[in-house]
């Protein structure tokens, strides 16, 4: 797989031509506005705000209700943001206001993020006249994303998502081989390559450690995951590898023992109750951790305490789990199909296969290394974040786009045709 290149945008310098046109104002949708909608909440919250910095545009957010909101995250940032009640499956998040206010609002162009849910259907019905507008799949035309609940892909694409994929101006793209699943899932659109950002002050470890760590022995030295327990992630693997691991089948060694697994994060009840077992039946109940979701000051401090990162995904769009992590200056043990093969290049993470044996000796080289490598692997993370993956590069990326796609400007380099 390619590592990601990231062009290197040129500093903004509005034109006369932008100095005198109108803002853009732009709609940004997606499904629940919830922290538990992952990471494509995460992408909106870190996106939608630094659009809204940039002085030529205008940025609103609106989206399904959820009963854990998170909407006044996004207001608390400057973003007018709307949520809207759903009626029937909260699966499909049919919301009959959503498609009226963005019929009403009229905004230049509309951004829609995430697939196969009642957005598309409002997005795609927004204006009474032909007006241009993105998708950000997100990693949801992967090929293991879309054999995940097959049918209902399929059924959904007959019924409106494959249309409205279709009619996009141009589809956003995280990555050079989310790029490669958009074509080859037949789509001849321009897709715009831009990577997420995320927030690059880390909690320093100093702060108040968080709720979880009185659980957890003080000498213990802490393996984090933190995201979305679902089955693309690969907890199951990463269990089945750590106590390969721990017990000597990847020849463990007496340093290994101090390490404990602490997996943050949240899914459907069933699906969590499975890891729970599992790890109850390989024998790690004393030091593998489930301390629930953790958002805000409470997953910064989550990251503070952490001596290392996991993440075993057999599918990802570009995970902002690993981009926090490295802004946290940790090092990162993941597959390649997490699309961030620049941390390998930089010597950021460790290599993985989704697979127990591959992740045991992962684990191993992780746990021999000596607390300085591991910090240096973590500082050479954070100069990645830093010089590629900030949120005011993606905006000034993202507005570019949209200023193409309005006639307002040439065809950036991050746009493939």
């Amino acid at each position: 797989m390619p590592a990601i290149q990231v062009p290197e945008p040129a500093l903004h310098h509005p034109t006369p031509s932008q100095r005198s046109d109108p803002p853009i104002r732009v709609t940004q949708v997606m499904a629940h506005l919830s922290r538990q909608s992952g990471g494509v909440f995460e992408a909106v919250l870190g996106l939608a705000p630094a659009l809204g910095d940039r002085s030529r545009i205008e940025v609103r957010v609106l989206g399904l209700d959820h009963p854990e909101p998170a909407t006044d995250h996004l207001v608390q940032r400057g973003v007018p943001t709307q949520a809207f009640p759903v009626q029937g499956p909260s699966s499909f998040g049919y919301a009959p206001r959503l498609g009226r206010v963005l019929r009403d609002a009229a905004p230049d162009i509309l951004h829609v993020h995430g697939l196969w849910m009642y957005p598309s259907i409002a997005g795609m019905g927004w204006s009474g006249r032909p007006m241009p507008y993105v998708v950000s799949p997100h990693g949801m035309l992967d090929g293991w994303a879309l054999s995940n609940k097959r049918w209902k892909k399929k059924l959904a694409g007959l019924a409106f998502e494959t249309r409205q994929l279709r009619g996009a101006a141009c589809l956003h793209a995280l990555c050079a081989s989310e790029l490669t699943a958009i074509r080859s899932a037949g789509l001849t659109n321009p897709v715009c390559v831009i990577p997420n950002g995320v927030e690059p002050e880390p909690t320093p470890r100093t702060a108040a450690p968080p709720l979880w760590r009185r659980d957890v022995p003080a000498h213990a030295s802490i393996l984090l995951f933190l995201g979305r327990l679902a089955p693309q992630k690969g907890l199951p693997d990463l269990l089945r590898g750590f106590a390969r691991e721990r017990t000597g089948t990847a020849g463990a060694s007496a340093p290994s023992r101090n390490w404990h697994l602490v997996i943050a994060g949240w899914g459907e009840p069933g699906y969590c109750d499975l890891l729970r077992d599992t790890a109850r039946d390989l024998g790690l109940g004393d030091v593998v951790h489930f301390v629930g979701p953790q958002f805000g000051e409470e997953k910064a401090r989550t990251f503070a305490e952490a001596d290392a990162f996991v993440l075993p995904s057999v599918s990802e769009g570009l995970p902002i789990a690993i981009l926090e992590a490295w802004a946290a200056h940790l090092p990162v043990l993941m597959t390649s199909r997490c699309n961030l093969d620049i941390g390998f290049d930089a010597s950021a993470a460790l290599r993985i296969d989704p697979e127990p044996a591959s992740i045991a000796a992962g684990l191993q080289q992780l746990f021999s290394l000596s607390v300085a490598q591991r910090r240096q692997m973590g500082v050479r993370g954070a100069q990645l974040v830093a010089t590629q993956f900030s949120w005011p590069k993606a905006a000034e990326s993202m507005e570019a786009v949209y200023r193409w796609i309005l006639g307002r400007g040439s065809r950036p380099d991050t746009v493939d045709i």
